[in-house]
């Protein structure tokens, strides 16, 4: 029981650092600022999926973690590659 508050604790700790992302995300100055925060975003989405199935005990949460991670490393090259052949 302590052990889940611990990892309820963390993961509402990583909530607050996706908000001051999204925040770099909308004031970013650049493209690649945007992508970055968005980049970070997603990591931190990531990360806080895991922290719960690992409170909760279901590996289902782990498995959706693993393949949004994979997304989101596809959509960063894909972003990535298309603000390089713009400039």
């Amino acid at each position: 029981m302590i052990m889940e508050n611990e990892f309820l604790l963390v993961s509402g700790v990583l909530v607050i650092l996706m908000i001051v992302a999204m925040l770099r995300a909308f004031l970013g100055k650049t493209s690649p600022d945007r992508v970055v925060a968005v980049d970070t975003i997603n990591t931190l989405v990531v990360v806080t999926m895991v922290l719960l199935g690992a409170a909760f005990g279901e590996i289902i949460y782990i498995d959706v973690a693993m393949v949004y991670a994979m997304l989101a490393f596809v959509s960063t090259l894909f972003i990535s590659k298309y603000i390089e052949d713009k400039g």
